[in-house]
């Protein structure tokens, strides 16, 4: 669960980096400034994705991703793509532990 997400978040991060390049000729400086510290903020929840907060932190940033398609209209659609990744790598991976935690259990200590 926590790799699936983590790499998600890394993937957005790229795909914020892209908006950013994209925004740079029609866009001031806060519209660059928020999509380069969105493009961070993903990478820094990516680490974090081990403690409870780095999920709030995820969801919340799928958000904001979502919200920077008033800079680049693309992003509206990305950032739902990457929300519905988000959603699949909370589901997916949950049942992908219960799966190692079931081989785990079947293994037997010496």
């Amino acid at each position: 669960m926590r790799v699936l997400s983590a790499a998600v978040l890394t993937m957005e991060a790229f795909v914020m980096g892209f908006a950013v390049l994209l925004a740079m000729g029609e866009h001031g400086g806060g519209a660059l400034s928020i999509g380069g510290a969105l493009a961070i903020a993903l990478l820094i929840c990516a680490g974090l994705m081990k403690y409870k907060i780095g999920w709030i932190l995820g969801t919340g940033l799928q958000m904001a991703m979502i919200a920077y398609g008033t800079v680049v209209t693309p992003m509206y659609f990305m950032g739902a793509l990457f929300a519905g990744l988000w959603i699949s790598a909370f589901l997916v991976g949950r049942k992908g532990e219960a799966i190692r935690a079931e081989l785990l259990r079947q293994i037997p200590l010496k």
